[in-house]
Order: structure tokens, then sequence, then C-alpha cells
């Protein structure tokens, strides 16, 4: 493992756009990460076409830069031939690593697309040491580690693993544990995990103790730890905002592009000035999050908007086109201005282009002034919506015409020569290349002439093919064996160079191009068709509970298994019920937290033996770092829980390979996908949760300012309840979500084993009898949701 204290991290920037590419790269960034049209966790970002990426890749190898891309979105059944395509693709314009968050992303690259170095997303919600071996074990080269770590977990994560770790170190902050939201979805099915996040954490909610930001988070800074993060053993310094400006990125890169290159002597006044630039980039307040160690103070404020960008004012008037409202600071002709309605619904931009001061026009304006603004959209505003600056009329700027012009004059990435040359006898010189995978063997035929002073030496050779003629070779070394004392004539030497080496490109090109067709082609036809008649396992019903004392729940013929919290393993009760479950061992499932820190992980591990030891051989498991816990234990039978995304059936065999029995189908999923994804055969059963109350947010930020249990209401009528369970915070939707009444529909589509999880109910409570009544007769629950079942998820 290389010591992180003698190697200076890489600064990895965004590029949501061709102009933040260029941005990133002209002020300092070691790497870009960037998102294609297609499997980006930023659908609204402009990304990438694969023409554009492949120049891009080559402008950033030409600088020695690297470029990422990001597929870290949850694919979908009917999106895996594109996947494949899409994979084959970028093995061969060769990006440095792909991001992922979906298992099939991982299948079919390890698979098929060994050209690509793999990178774990922090969707993938990777934090412990458990995680990221587990992570060596699959072939990642690199773990993007949660953000809810500190310098300290960090640190034991990078003493016990060789795997590179990435994190994050300025930028926008997810309340939730990334990949672990569901808030986003279920208010209109834009699902955060498919790239389409909007963003209702940012809003106003209700609550009897008053409004307030509850679940909006502050931005990260890590500016003045970044000594601290290299010392920690982070390699890569992550930048996030594929959805900021180019002027962001480059004011941004800038900052920590200064902070990293200033020596000891120099760090004060470079971290001081990098400050200075952070003020411009029109983020929200800093925070350093969990780095520092314990709950962060100032990570979530409720009294604090979610917006970005600096506070201007309030409109104070509309007038026809024009607004008016007195300016807090300087404004000037191009700057960007953003309108936040009171309401705290999703707020509209535009550049100013015509202002004026009283009625004369101006193209500055000090602060303190009252001005007027043409804008673009006056019907949208009201009287008290709060003006933000966005952007500034000083901002790095390039138009998308620009960009592409810069980019046309790149040429590809000369691939290495290693080439041998020997001559057997004076009338032959045999030429052997290898650049990448390509071979290229050439006998040639010489006319030559006994040496007087100065006979063929390797130097000459070297000094007639190091001109390669064209820029997409490169003679990195040069071999011979022992050459005769002749002279071959210099037109003839060069004759034969430009016939090999154009022979050479053009077998290392067709190679490519062959090695994607044959890679994909093998990736395509490795995908499981349909099936004409779906056939599901019969009827199977789990019961998921919270409290050992339901355990009578399994009295009931039509409950085959309980799905139960592993905390409830510990304590006396476990003893005390140990002689009714002695034949009921099999139909106990235990279910594992999702998060589970490395000072957890022990104790949880003893837990585990301790039950397998009882005799109980089912586990349900929520996150990757998981696997490890039942490594040497015998065979046992685990599940592969919601958590860890089960939307196609690549993910589905994914979790097979990885000894799983069972695959539970993700509750956020729609109709149409599940539909697909069971018309597909699969080596693994697949279960879904059919009622359950399903967690928006799952965090380790406390909420401030209420208890556990507490309702909030947000903007469009939907209520939550808060609670704080374990060390974590969880939000529910007052409504539960139900897929009962749908249950003949699911047996059709070839699913048959089911959940009712009523862990926060309990089967014996009013509520829970009128759950398992509506299970037996396959009825709708009144009140409750479909979540995306019909509506569709995005």
């Amino acid at each position: 493992m290389t010591d992180p204290l003698n190697k200076k991290p890489e600064l990895l920037a965004p590029a949501g756009s061709l102009e933040a590419f260029f941005a990133a790269l002209d002020h300092g960034a070691d790497a870009v990460y960037c998102g294609l049209q297609q499997f980006s966790a930023r659908a609204k970002a402009k990304n990438f076409s694969l023409e554009s990426l492949a120049q891009a890749v080559g402008y950033a190898r030409e600088r020695g830069r690297k470029v990422f891309v990001t597929l870290n979105t949850l694919v979908k059944e009917r999106e895996l031939s594109l996947l494949a395509n899409t994979l084959g693709a970028l093995e061969e314009m060769g990006v440095d690593g792909i991001i992922l968050q979906d298992l099939a992303v991982w299948r079919l690259a390890r698979r098929h697309f060994p050209g690509l170095a793999l990178h774990a997303s922090t969707q993938m919600t990777i934090h412990n040491t458990a995680g990221v071996r587990m992570l060596e074990k699959l072939g990642f080269t690199r773990a993007v580690l949660a953000r809810e770590l500190s310098l300290e977990e960090i640190s034991v994560i990078r003493h016990r693993t060789s795997l590179e770790l990435e994190h994050f170190i300025h930028g926008a902050l997810c309340f939730s544990f990334s990949g672990q939201c569901t808030f986003s979805s279920w208010m209109g099915g834009k699902s955060g995990n498919r790239g389409c996040c909007a963003q209702p954490c940012r809003r106003r909610y209700r609550s009897r103790r008053g409004d307030g930001y509850y679940f909006s988070t502050n931005d990260l800074s890590a500016l003045d730890l970044l000594p601290e993060l290299t010392a920690a053993g982070v390699s890569s310094f992550k930048i996030e905002g594929r959805m900021k400006s180019a002027e962001y990125v480059a004011q941004v890169v800038s900052a920590y592009r200064m902070a990293l290159d200033a020596d000891a002597n120099g760090r004060l006044e470079a971290v001081r000035r990098a400050k200075e630039l952070l003020k411009e980039s029109f983020g929200r307040p800093p925070t350093r999050g969990f780095l520092p160690g314990g709950i962060p103070a100032d990570i979530a404020i409720p009294s604090q908007s979610g917006a970005t960008g600096r506070y201007f004012g309030q409109v104070a008037a509309v007038k026809g086109d024009r607004l008016l409202f007195q300016t807090r600071d300087v404004l000037q002709l191009g700057d960007r201005l953003r309108i936040q309605p009171r309401s705290d619904k999703a707020g509209s931009a535009f550049t100013v282009k015509d202002m004026a001061v009283g009625n004369r026009p101006v193209k500055t304006v000090a602060a303190g002034r009252m001005v007027s603004v043409a804008v673009p959209f006056p019907e949208r505003l009201k009287n008290g919506d709060a003006i933000y600056k966005v952007s500034s009329s000083q901002a790095f700027s390039m138009s998308e015409t620009a960009c592409r012009r810069r980019l046309a004059g790149t040429a590809a990435v000369p691939e290495a020569v290693l080439l041998t040359a020997v001559m057997p006898d004076a009338t032959t010189l045999k030429l052997s290349a290898r650049a990448g995978t390509t071979v290229l063997e050439r006998t040639c035929p010489v006319d030559s002439f006994p040496a007087v002073d100065r006979p063929l030496t390797a130097e000459v050779l070297n000094e007639v093919f190091r001109r390669t003629g064209d820029k997409g070779l490169e003679l990195a070394e040069l071999t011979t064996g022992p050459l005769p004392a002749v002279v071959i004539p210099p037109s003839q030497l060069k004759a034969l160079r430009r016939d090999f080496y154009r022979d050479l490109l053009r077998e290392l090109t067709e190679g490519r191009r062959e090695r994607r067709h044959r890679h994909t082609a093998a990736a395509l036809g490795s995908l499981i068709p349909p099936i004409l008649v779906p056939s599901p396992d019969t009827r199977s019903v789990t019961i998921g509970i919270g409290q050992l004392r339901d355990l009578h729940i399994l009295n009931d013929e039509t409950v085959d298994r309980v799905l139960i919290p592993l905390e409830a393993a510990s304590g006396a009760e476990l003893n005390r019920l140990e002689g009714k479950l002695k034949n009921r061992r099999e139909r106990v499932i235990w279910d594992l937290p999702f998060i589970l820190f490395d000072g957890e992980w022990e104790e949880a591990q003893a837990v585990i033996k301790g039950l397998v030891g009882r005799g109980y051989r089912a586990f349900r498991l929520n996150n990757l770092g998981h696997w490890p816990l039942f490594e040497g234990l015998g065979d046992l039978q685990l599940t592969a829980g919601f958590r860890l995304f089960s939307l196609n059936s690549q993910a589905a065999a994914a979790w097979a390979e990885l000894g799983a029995e069972e695959a539970t189908l993700y509750p956020e999923d729609d109709r149409d996908n599940l539909g697909e994804l069971l018309k597909r055969q699969s080596v693994i059963r697949m279960s879904l949760e059919v009622y359950g109350s399903v967690p928006m947010l799952t965090s380790r930020i406390p909420v401030r300012g209420l208890k556990s249990g507490e309702e909030v209401t947000g903007d469009t009528g939907d209520r939550f309840r808060v609670w704080q369970r374990q060390g974590l915070t969880v939000l529910t939707p007052e409504r539960d979500f139900s897929l009962l009444g749908r249950l003949r529909e699911l047996g059709g589509m070839g699913c048959g084993r089911f959940l009712v999880d009523l862990t926060h109910l309990g089967p014996f409570s009013p509520a829970g009898k009128k759950v398992l009544a509506a299970l037996h007769r396959d009825t709708e629950v009144p009140g409750t949701s479909h979540f995306n079942y019909q509506l569709g998820m995005e």
C-alpha cells in the first residue's frame, strides 16, 4: 500500500458540461468526473455524448489528466442492452474508470469489459472496513466513502485495506446516507437513485414547534482539513457539483488547488486566500460535516433556508415586466438572479440584461439602492419572494461552440509502442511491435552493403523509428539483437518505418474495434432472455415484526416466516422464547441494520455467531459490508434486502453469485419494470414487500428542535414523522406503502413471495390486524399509497 503522506492527493472536479470540463482542467484539477446522457445520477446536468466524451478523454490525457465516468444510477431491465453497448464504448475510448452504484454495472463490466477500472459510488453507502474489503474482493479499484465518516473512522479503514479511498471535500451534502433516500420519489416518482431528485429536503416543513428547514444541510467545506484528510489516507479529494456552473467549478478548483500546492510555511496564507475565493462560489454556508468527529452542530440549521446563492433582497413590487427591489450588494449587467417563491417551491433564474435606477438605465448598482430589473417571467413573482444572486457577470464563460472547437483540435492519445528489431542476416530486418494488446511482426528484405566506418546501430534505428509520423503512435522502447556491420540506405529504412507503422496503426484501430464488438456481443449474449409465462414460486408470506413477543404470529397457518431486526436478538427474552422456537428456527429471518460503523461491527458479528450457534440459518443483508460477517459460518440462507437494489436481472444474478438464495425487489420500483424483471429466468428467488412504512431518509444527523415521533408537514400537505433509532434519524410518511389488493396481479407477473412489514404497527394491534385481514382477502388498505407502482419511476 502506498504511503499516502508521500503522495499529494488527486484533486477531482465535477464536469456537468463541456464548459465546466474546461473550467476544471484550466484551473488545476488532476481529474474530472462526468456523466453521459444516460445512467447519470445528475440527469438534469448537460452531460456528455459518447462522441464529446471521447474527445474530452483525449484532451485530458494529452495533458496528463484523468476522466472518470459516472454510471451511478439504478438500471431498469430494459436498459441493460444500452448499458452493455455503453460499457463497450467506454472501454474502447479508454476512460480512466467508471463510478457505479448498481451491481448490474459491476457484473457486466467485470465479466465482459476488463479494460474498465471500477469505482464504488458513494451511492453504495460504503461506510466501514468490511464494505471496502468486499469491494476489493469484487475487483473494484476505488471506494468513494460515505460522507458520514470522521477522519478517525477513515483512518481505521485506510490501515485495514489497500483500496484507493476517495472522499468529498466540498459541495452540497445530502441529509440522508447517499443512495438510501426515497423522499423525492415518494413525492412524485422522481427518483434520486435515477438521477432525477427534486430535492424535497430543501423545502420548509411545519411542526407544532414552528416552521423549519429541518432536512436541508449546509455545504461541505474541508479546506482547513486537507492535511488531516491526507494523513487519514484519502488519495482522491472530490468536489461535488455536476449541476453547478463553470464559474463555480473554476472558483472552487482554484481555491483547493491553491491550498493543496502551498508548502507548510505558506499554508495559512493560501487557505486564507482560498476562503476568499470560495465566498464568490455562491454556495450555502460551510460546514466541515462529520470529518472532525462527533455530531456537527452547523450541518443542518432549521432556521436557515436551503437555497443556494447569495441573498440579495426581496421583491418589493412588480410593475409590468419589471421587478423592483433594494439590492444588498453590488449588481451588474450580466449577473444571474434566482427568484425563490415564499411557498418554497422551485425558483426561476434569469440573467440581468436591463436595469435602471429610477428612469435612468445603468450598468452597475451599488448596495442599498432601489433598482428595477427587466424580468422574463413577471407573472410568477409575488411581493416578498426572495432574490438570490447565483452567478456574476465575471463568470468563466465559454460557449458550447467554442468548447467543441477547442475539443476538435484534440489528437488521439498516442499508443506506446514497444519495438524489437533484429537482423538474422545482412539481407533481412525483422520487426516486432506491441502496442496495447496489439502485436505486429514483419520480416522485411533489405538492401545492405558492408559498412566502412558507420555500421548500423541501435541508436541509428532508434533515431529512425522514433519518428512515428502519426500522433496515434509513440515509440516508448526499442531493443535490438546483435546487428551485422552493414549500412542500410536511409531512404529504405524510412520506407520500412512508414509501411510498418501504417500497418501497426491499422491493426491497432481494427483491434480496438473488434475488441469492442466482441466484448459487447458477449455482454449482450449474457443477458437473460424473457420467458412467455412467468412461473411464480409457491405463495409464501413473511411478516416483519419489531418485537420478539410477536413471534407467535407464526401460529397463523398463512404465515410462513417472520423477519426480525437483529438488535432484538440480544437480551434475556430470546432465551425465554427458545423453547417455543425450537422447531421454528428455520422460519425466522434476522434482519441486519444497514448501517454498521466499524465500532459496531464486532458486536454484530458476535450476535450473528451466537444465533448461528443456536441453529438459526436465515439472515437478510442490507449492505455490501454485511457479507464478511458470514465468512466461515457454514451453509446459511442469505437474502439480499431491498437496500441492495434489485431492479434488473443482472443485479439479481450478482446477489446469487455472492451466495444469496433470495433477493428483495425494490419498493421504489414500478409495475412495468417489475414485470420486465420477473419475466427473466433467474437463479435466485425474488420477493417483494407489499406492505410497510417506507423510509424516506436515513441519516446520521439528528433533527434539531424535534423529538422522536414528532410530525412535520410539507407545503403539499404531505405529513411525515421523524424518528431517532439507534443513533440514526429516520423520516417516514404518515401513509403506509401497500400493494395489497394486487397480489393476484403480481402472481401473474411471476412473483409469489411477499413481505408484509408490520414492524411499525405490530401484527396484533388494531391496525396490524386490519392489514393481515386485507392480506388474506387480497384487498386494498384505505389510506395507503401504491408509491410508484402505477405512477412510474423516472
